[in-house]
């Protein structure tokens, strides 16, 4: 029976997926579309099992050292996790980008929009991160085009399997169908712990990642992303 039951929810799930699909214009391509139609029902299968449902609102948080990336999906107005995928690679090394062409991965708190879907990538499927944001510009920092894509290559940017990557870009196209307008993705040299950040104090970027921790903490107190405000050269955070 409760097989029966979740096969049912599922069915539902994808009927209304299929509905909303026509009330929002986002980035699509023949590829796309036949990645998501196949993806999307184990998904919603492997969300309905732990309590979530595929469309809900999401947030992604990307650690370097770990090489994970992490997908949280909104439950009572909290953040449950769903999963956290392997990185296939990044580029650079900790710290944050600074300019064009310095082959480094960018940290930071950035969000995006649904015509940062990149459908037709030369890597598979991929979203732009919305790198360089108002702190990078306020830094004159440099460079654009910043992914998380396929083909696990990477340039600047966050590069997963295919097989990751057409997950994750499902549960992106599916939180906005479902009526988010944006999600936030924040990115940081690691788990900004105690103990790691004693284990880092001499770095040239300390002063910057203690402004990180400070976002960091709030999701990891509250289970829900901060506002991000720029002033003064730093981020400034707001608990929703």
């Amino acid at each position: 029976m409760k097989k029966i039951i979740i096969s049912l929810a599922i069915l539902v799930i994808g009927l209304l997926l299929a509905e909303i699909s026509f009330a929002y214009d986002l980035p699509s391509t023949r590829k796309s579309k036949r990645v998501i139609a196949k993806i999307r029902p184990v998904l919603a299968k492997d969300l309905l099992e732990q309590g979530l449902s595929l469309g809900s609102p999401i947030f992604m948080r990307i650690f370097k050292k770990s090489g994970e990336l992490e997908v949280w999906v909104e439950k009572s107005k909290q953040f449950k996790l769903f999963k956290a995928y392997k990185l296939c690679r990044f580029s650079g090394s900790l710290g944050p980008k600074m300019r064009l062409d310095d082959c480094q991965s960018p940290e930071g708190f950035y969000y995006v929009k649904p015509d940062q879907l990149n459908p037709s990538s030369q890597f598979h499927m991929a979203f732009n991160i919305g790198y360089p944001n108002s702190y990078d510009r306020a830094l004159n920092r440099t460079g654009s085009a910043i992914m998380v894509h396929g083909d696990c290559v990477s340039i600047g940017c966050y590069a997963m399997t295919d097989e990751k990557i057409e997950e994750i870009y499902t549960i992106a196209d599916a939180a906005f169908r479902g009526g988010q307008p944006f999600f936030r993705i924040h990115i940081f040299p690691f788990r900004m712990t105690k103990k790691n950040m004693e284990q880092h104090k001499r770095s040239k970027w300390i002063r910057f990642w203690k402004n990180l921790k400070q976002g960091y903490d709030i999701f990891e107190y509250e289970k829900k992303p901060p506002n991000v405000m720029v002033r003064g050269k730093k981020y400034i955070f707001e608990k929703i």
